[in-house]
């Protein structure tokens, strides 16, 4: 089995709607990356590599948001790029893994995902808002699987 199916096609879309939904409000990137084992002992050193790997630090204003998570291994991270983590508080990004993780022990890893998403997205519509004439969001390949 795949990572990719470990989601439900309608898992898959209610991660993908809600990326989809917190960037019609941001200049923002958010993404998604789903793994079955971190090949690093740190979560958020492996979220590094695949932020590079996704060229996510192209954003104009470095306001991407990485979501990884690696599913034997039971870990995830969310990485935030230099913009937008220089704009939230110090504790913002701890916040979202302390409500993930609560989703995520009851066994709702798509709710955690989802609620991290709307979290992360309701900072970025405040620190960067959408705007239609400078906005370069492609709400496409928001979720991406290793």
């Amino acid at each position: 089995m795949k990572p990719k199916d470990y989601f439900t096609p309608e898992q898959q879309q209610q991660i993908v709607t809600a990326i989809e939904k917190a960037e019609r409000q941001t200049s923002g990137e958010i993404r998604v990356h789903v793994e079955w084992n971190c090949p690093t002992p740190n979560p958020l050193d492996r979220a590094a590599q695949v932020f590079a790997m996704l060229k996510m630090h192209r954003t104009q204003q470095r306001n991407g948001v990485l979501f990884y998570l690696s599913l034997n291994d039971h870990k995830f991270a969310i990485l935030g790029d230099v913009g937008i983590n220089i704009k939230v508080p110090a504790d913002f990004w701890d916040s979202i893994k302390e409500a993930m993780a609560s989703d995520f022990s009851d066994g709702k890893l798509t709710e955690g995902l989802v609620r991290g998403i709307g979290m992360a997205g309701e900072q970025l519509a405040v620190h960067f808002p959408y705007n239609g004439d400078t906005d370069t969001n492609e709400l496409n390949d928001d979720i991406s699987f290793g």
